[in-house]
C-alpha cells in the first residue's frame, strides 16, 4: 500500500520532461518523485515491450519503486514507424527532416504516444499509456524539446512548440498517460 510519504524514482535526464510530469501531477499524488539518470539499454521491439524491459532494468538498478517512460511518434503512412526510434531518426534528421519523410505520401497523419512504465518491490510491471493524434507538419515554432515543431495535435493550429506550457500540458500524450499514473496512485491510497 502506498503512504504520502513514499518516494518512487522516475528515470530521465531530460530536465524538460520531468518538469512538463511534475507539473501534470501537480500535487495530488501520494508519493515523491524524485528523478534519477540512469543509461538503460535501447531496447528494441514494440512499444509496451520495450517499456516493460526498461522499467524492470531501471528496478533492478534502482533496487526500489521505479517509472520509467518512453515516448514513441507513430506515422500512419509509415506503419508505425519511427514509432519507439524517434529518438534516433530525432537526432539524426531533426524535426524538419520528420517532415520532409512524408513527403512522397499523401498521409500526414500520426500519433504521438507517450507510455509510462511502473514497478514496485513485487516487480509486477504496469503501464500507463496516453495517446495524441495530429499532423506531422513543417517546423514552426521553437525547436526547444524534440519533435514539437513538426507535431500539430488534431483540432489545433498550433504545433505543441507553438502552444503555450500550460495547453500543452492539459492536452498532450504525456498528460494523458501522466493521468492515468496519477489516478492510479490516488485510487491506491484511497483504497489503503
Amino acid at each position: 500500500m502506498f503512504r504520502m510519504s513514499k518516494t518512487i524514482v522516475f528515470v530521465t535526464g531530460n530536465a524538460k520532461k520531468l518538469e512538463e510530469v511534475v507539473s501534470i501531477l501537480g500535487t495530488t499524488v501520494p508519493f515523491k518523485l524524485v528523478n534519477k539518470k540512469i543509461d538503460l539499454p535501447e531496447y528494441q521491439g514494440e512499444i509496451d515491450d520495450i517499456c516493460h524491459r526498461k522499467v524492470l532494468e531501471a528496478k533492478r538498478i534502482v533496487n526500489g519503486s521505479v517509472i520509467v517512460e518512453d515516448t514513441s511518434l507513430c506515422f500512419n503512412a509509415l506503419g508505425g514507424l519511427p514509432g519507439p526510434y524517434i529518438k534516433w531518426f530525432l537526432e539524426k534528421i531533426g524535426p524538419g527532416g520528420l517532415h520532409n519523410l512524408l513527403a512522397g505520401f499523401e498521409d500526414k497523419s500520426a500519433t504521438a504516444v507517450c507510455t509510462f512504465a511502473f514497478a514496485d518491490e513485487s516487480e509486477k510491471v504496469i503501464l500507463f499509456k496516453g495517446e495524441t493524434e495530429g499532423t506531422i507538419v513543417s517546423p514552426r515554432g521553437t525547436n526547444l524539446f524534440g519533435w514539437d515543431s513538426c507535431f500539430q495535435p488534431n483540432g489545433y493550429s498550433q504545433t505543441y512548440a507553438e502552444m503555450p506550457k500550460s495547453l500543452k500540458n492539459e492536452m498532450s500524450h504525456r498528460n494523458k498517460a501522466v493521468i492515468k499514473l496519477r489516478d492510479y496512485f490516488v485510487k491506491q491510497l484511497e483504497n489503503s
